[in-house]
């Protein structure tokens, strides 16, 4: 017997502080000197060791199924050398051990700034067309290995997400 399953359309919004807020920040260049405010990334790396590192991911489409948390730290993504891609997210409600379906939410990033996801903020990606980006990673060391809860739509509601 074969599971029916349906794809569901997520529109990238171009990603603004404001839009993103449910989510975390967004962190464009600022001039140097400028003295720490709430426009620079608000960290949590309390609860272990930082992780600073640049990840190479190939290029994978923009369809998930699967989206995952983090509720011990924050995590900072961003690409390098200019190049734009999108991220799939949905708010925390650290009180709920699932993603809220109705709340998930696709963005386009720009290759000018970064993101830092709340603890807890659920995301999938980075996604991108090209055919390769580098990206620093900020997170704790051992994030996915002890911090690392993903939920799978496919499982749950035979639904997967495409980022348009």
């Amino acid at each position: 017997m074969s599971t029916s399953q349906t794809i569901q359309q997520l529109q990238a919004k171009l990603i603004t502080p404001e839009n993103f807020q449910p989510y975390g920040q967004v962190i464009f260049p600022s001039d140097d000197g400028k003295a720490f405010d709430a426009e620079d990334a608000q960290l949590n790396l309390q609860n272990g060791t930082p992780r600073f590192y640049i990840m190479r991911l190939h290029r994978n489409g923009r369809k998930f199924h699967k989206i995952t948390r983090h509720v011990q730290c924050t995590q900072c993504l961003g690409s390098l050398a200019g190049k734009d891609w999108f991220m799939g997210v949905c708010p925390p409600h650290n009180e709920l051990d699932v993603p809220v379906l109705a709340e998930i939410a696709a963005f386009r990033i720009p290759g000018n700034c970064f993101i830092k996801l709340n603890v807890g903020t659920w995301h999938a990606g980075p996604y991108f067309d090209h055919e390769f980006v580098d990206f620093y990673n900020l997170e704790l060391s051992d994030t996915n290995v002890v911090d690392h809860f993903t939920h799978d739509f496919f499982q749950s509601h035979q639904l997967k997400f495409e980022m348009v």
